[in-house]
């Protein structure tokens, strides 16, 4: 067991996967910032990262405000791991420049930037019990065991884990690995949270739950957390602000509902919302009502276009739950597949050649192969260039 902790303490302090103990940083520091920020704030601007001659993030600039929760989301590769490292002293920066609280923190070793961090993998060392994990940073630190039980005791006790405290990480499920490894970072009174997808290996049951836990755990804490995730349920759900990332570029920044409401482009639009957004390209059409005319001559009626819209082809954007049945002036549809879930319907359909997918509130008794008449909610229609892909209006 001393061997094991010895080895522990090595991989602790090399500044490896495995959180570090917090170490003040010497009062010169590197270029300590002049912004006057708060102290929890993350301040990212114009950040490069580049492997050999390969670019993987491009610039990337992001304000992270003292409390903000802040949800990095998009697909694999997008470069948000990456992000995440770099603001954890994790991955060298190619250029630009990070800023925790007052700290430019560039040149910082992962244990002095005053940071915790809960991976995907949980990193709970297996020989020791869940108290000594959850302990283990402060005990390096020199902390008094007095001090190491209050801390340890009281993070337990948020998070739900009294009655685990002697137990091993071998005798405990993925929920309760992963709110050991919340209760590590706790204890640690960080300035920051960082979180790298921690909920990936769990099932979807405990997604859920843990989604939850996390959420209350901020609104309790009122720390700043940094969260990877490339599932956009947990993006939507727990976020103040979203960060979507898209080849090591930033798409859009702003609020769950901002984006969700008012995509800047055709990749946000289609990577936020589930089921996904709806794309039909046509022409619009303005006499003797506003429409989209598709390729087999039927019109999808809108309330308005964008001005100077008329003639021009465009993608209508659609989400699920904005299509509705309307016998009366609906487009026609080929029913593809039908989905009940209890409270909703869910219809794969095929319409024009586009295939579909709508949301109904209501219970309906469709099969394959049927024709349903189909309008969009005219109010909640969206725009886009078809070549560029941006929003129009």
């Amino acid at each position: 067991m001393a061997r094991s902790c010895a080895g522990a303490r090595r991989t602790l302090l090399s500044g490896s996967s495995y959180p570090a103990s917090p170490t003040k940083p010497s009062a010169s520091g590197h270029g300590a910032s002049k912004r006057g920020y708060k102290m929890s704030s993350v301040q990212i601007v114009d950040v490069k990262k580049s492997y050999g001659a390969t670019p993987v993030i491009h610039g990337v600039s992001v304000d992270i405000e003292d409390g903000e929760f802040v949800i990095l989301v998009g697909p694999s590769g997008c470069g948000k791991s990456t992000l995440l490292r770099m603001i954890a002293g994790l991955e060298t920066i190619s250029g630009g420049e990070i800023s925790i609280g007052e700290r430019v923190v560039n040149h910082l070793q992962p244990k002095e930037r005053d940071i915790a961090m809960v991976f995907q993998n949980y990193a709970l060392y297996p020989q020791m019990t869940v108290a000594q994990n959850m302990g283990f940073a402060l005990e390096l630190a020199g902390a008094k065991k007095a001090e190491i039980k209050e801390k340890v005791d009281t993070a337990a006790s948020i998070l739900g884990l009294q009655p685990l405290l002697a137990r091993y990480p071998r005798q405990l499920s993925g929920g309760q690995r992963q709110r050991v490894a919340m209760g590590r970072a706790i204890v640690r009174d960080p300035k920051v949270f960082l979180f790298d997808e921690p909920l990936s290996n769990l099932d979807a049951k405990l997604r859920v739950q843990m989604r939850t836990e996390i959420k209350a755990l901020h609104q309790r804490l009122k720390s700043t957390i940094v969260y990877v995730t490339h599932d956009q349920i947990e993006a939507m759900t727990m976020a103040d602000k979203i960060v979507v990332l898209n080849g090591g570029r930033i798409e859009q920044v702003g609020s769950p509902l901002q984006l969700y409401d008012r995509p800047v482009n055709m990749f946000v639009a289609g990577f936020l919302g589930s089921p996904a957004m709806n794309f039909i390209e046509g022409t619009v059409r303005d006499d003797p009502h506003p429409g989209l005319e598709l390729d087999n001559g039927s019109i999808i009626p809108l309330s308005a276009i964008p001005a100077g819209a008329a003639g021009r082809r465009l993608v209508l954007g659609v989400r699920p739950e904005d299509i509705h049945i309307d016998s009366e002036t609906g487009a026609a549809a080929k029913v593809i597949v039908v989905e009940p879930t209890g409270a909703e319907t869910h219809l794969s359909v095929e319409m024009a050649g586009h295939e579909l997918v709508c949301v109904l509130r209501e219970r309906v008794t469709l099969k394959p192969d049927e024709t349903v008449m189909l309008s969009v909610r005219k109010s909640a229609v969206h725009f886009f260039d078809p070549a560029s892909g941006s929003r129009i209006g």
